[in-house]
């Protein structure tokens, strides 16, 4: 595999039980790239190695006055200087794409393990931990990939060297052949505790990208709040911890380079002095002692990728139980599905809560618990991130059908949609069965507002369809980027629509109209919504009322207001002292009821409610008036808000 050859037709199956395992995997799926790698690193350390011996016997061939050795002696100079130049060249060239394709491979098989997990990845791991593996670790992880080939080759290189220095000269060669094992070995006592603090360096830089992350992600609620500082404060400590543990991390690498200079310095000395020692003795020869001394010297070159395939592996192995962590996460269903490729129709079904959503009604669905609502509206639209029974369209379980055709059939539209950078028509762009057009589903939503203020923020066009929205929508507000999500959605105008918490973000004059649009767009289509809002509710065709992960209660939004005290709680936003007030049968005490619903905050249609809590909702009074209010009076003025708006 070649850099141009980039990318993969198929990165393949990694072996994600562990870190160790995964390097393993990448480096026997490129041992093409490494035994050449091999090849040429061999043909450079050789080549640099032999110069002393070229050196050494120049030396002698003066010495003794023989032209003939001196000019075998030159000749073979050359060639070591040009197999030490071409080595090197085509070493660092397949070392680069050994590096790089290794780091490809990793990150095709990141894109492709998101892609396949989805919403469910994030639900798993953290969005900051995903991008640093998807980043700096898969250079980590090539790095080591890389630098195996190399150390291999340098390895290899100082057995022969020592080999030929005991057969060359025995009694300088026994001295360095017993001294080289302890130079390369010097330093493992000290890797175990740099790999410890390589590893918490990585852990809090991995924290710290998290941080960050989130951070950039709710900025603008940050600023609604007044919380950059408080962030901006806890970012910077954290800052400031991944530098502490990058300075005790670099302490202990130079201490193992500051021990793989000095060992290689006592060696020389020895070799000298005993050197010397034999040459006054008349034992060995001049050429001879420059020879060993210069391989000793020479030596020190192939023993630093001793240092380098510590550090590389130190570095990596946290990277790549990171990533092996990451590719290791599996659905928990089959995407491909056991059945054939269809689009069934019908009733929507839930086996695990009896929720029945019939075909071709609006219907609403109540639950006082958002994660449990989140994972139901999942579940519905077939192949959720967690294992369960699955739901059923028309009698077909979901989770049987191919992932494409379970979301041709249910589309399921989260509490946080996710906008595209691109102009609206881009996003607007989406499989749809045709029946609804762009200009339908924005009026639905109440995207008015949305295309003005698209139109006068974009320079060099008039028409809102070609205006660009900003990577996440950030440029928008929240309703705004609610709306925009809501119309795609109904763009798509799938046979079952499933929506949770579409309005949270909007005013209720605005929330009156879009649920007056959704429905009237929806008639004779399969809708359900997870909302707690009266004005959605009172829209709905029919209602269920979830409780403790069952079905409680199905009816009419003012019927179960008037029969079921836990409905009435949800929906009303009442405290816990009233709604046990309510199943006791006792009137409630001197806390007046609650709406569930704000008065409009903005200054006209479309403005976000400013009570600045997540879901948007704000627990007022109805009137603001003191005094204990009775069940009827409570119903009689949220009928009469509902009426009004």
């Amino acid at each position: 595999m070649q850099i141009q050859d980039l990318p993969y037709p198929d990165p393949g199956v990694p072996d994600a039980r562990s870190g160790p395992r995964f390097l393993w995997w990448l480096f026997r799926n490129q041992l093409d790239g490494q035994l050449k790698s091999l090849a040429w690193g061999l043909l450079h350390f050789a080549s640099v190695s032999a110069l002393p011996f070229c050196v050494g016997l120049a030396i002698q061939a003066v010495v003794d006055r023989s032209g003939g050795r001196l000019a075998l002696a030159g000749g073979l100079m050359v060639l070591c200087c040009a197999g030490n130049a071409v080595g090197d060249t085509f070493l660092h060239r397949a070392a680069v794409t050994n590096w790089i394709t290794a780091a490809a491979r990793v990150q095709q098989l990141l894109a492709r393990k998101t892609a396949l997990l989805g919403s469910a990845l994030t639900r798993r791991v953290a969005a900051g931990e995903v991008v640093a593996v998807s980043t700096g670790d898969v250079e980590k992880i090539g790095w080591f990939v890389e630098a195996v080939s190399r150390f291999t080759a340098a390895a290899l290189t100082i057995v022969l060297v020592c080999v030929a220095l005991v057969v060359y000269q025995p009694a300088l060669g026994v001295v360095v052949i017993v001294g080289l094992p302890v130079l390369a070995l010097a330093v493992l006592p000290l890797l175990p505790r740099a790999t410890r603090r390589a590893d918490v360096q990585r852990d809090k830089a991995g924290r710290a990208t998290e941080l960050a992350s989130d951070t950039v992600a709710g900025l603008r609620v940050l600023r609604g709040i007044g919380g950059e500082e408080l962030f901006l404060d806890r970012y910077r400590e954290a800052s400031q911890e991944v530098r502490h543990a990058a300075v005790r991390s670099a302490r202990m690498w130079s201490l193992i380079s500051a021990i793989q200079v000095l060992l290689p310095g006592l060696l020389l000395i020895a070799v000298v002095w005993h050197g010397v020692h034999l040459a006054r003795e008349g034992r060995i020869g001049v050429g001879e002692l420059v020879t060993v001394y210069s391989s000793v010297m020479i030596l020190t070159y192939p023993l630093r990728h001793f240092e380098e395939i510590a550090m590389a592996y130190s570095f990596s192995k946290p990277s790549a139980k990171r990533a092996a962590r990451v590719l290791a996460l599996e659905r928990a269903t089959d995407t491909t599905g056991s059945r054939a490729a269809e689009t069934p129709t019908g009733d929507l079904y839930d086996p695990a809560t009896g929720l029945l959503a019939p075909a071709g009604r609006f219907t609403a669905v109540v639950c006082g618990d958002p994660d449990t609502a989140g994972r139901l509206a999942e579940r519905l639209g077939g192949h959720p991130s967690e294992k369960g029974t699955s739901a059923l369209l028309g009698g077909v379980p979901l989770d049987e059908l191919p992932l494409k055709s379970a979301r041709t059939a249910v589309l399921v539209q989260d509490k946080d949609p996710v906008l595209l950078s691109g102009t609206l028509r881009e996003l607007l762009d989406v499989p749809a069965s045709g029946a609804v057009g762009a200009e339908d589903a924005l009026t639905a939503a109440q995207c008015g507002d949305v295309l003005t203020a698209l139109a006068q923020g974009s320079l060099g066009t008039d028409d809102p369809m070609d205006a660009r929205i900003t990577e996440r929508g950030r440029s928008l507000s929240g309703g705004q980027r609610q709306r925009l999500a809501l119309a795609r959605s109904l763009i798509t105008d799938p046979g079952a629509l499933v929506l949770d918490e579409p309005t949270s973000a909007v005013d209720s004059h605005t929330e009156a109209r879009i649920a007056e649009g959704v429905q009237a767009l929806r008639a004779g289509r399969t809708t359900v919504v997870f909302t707690s809002s009266p004005l959605l509710l009172d829209r709905a065709d029919r209602i269920v009322f979830l409780h403790d992960g069952e079905v409680a209660a199905v009816g009419a939004h003012r019927e179960l207001l008037h029969t079921e005290p836990r409905y009435r709680a949800v929906v009303t936003r009442e405290t816990e002292e009233e709604t046990a007030a309510h199943l006791d049968g006792v009137p409630a005490g001197r806390e007046p009821a609650r709406s569930s619903r704000d008065d409009v905050r903005g200054d006209g249609p479309g403005d976000e409610r400013g009570d600045g809590r997540g879901d948007g909702r704000s627990d007022v009074r109805i009137d603001g008036r003191e005094g204990a209010l009775s069940d009827d009076d409570v119903l009689h003025r949220l009928e009469e808000i509902e009426e009004t708006a």
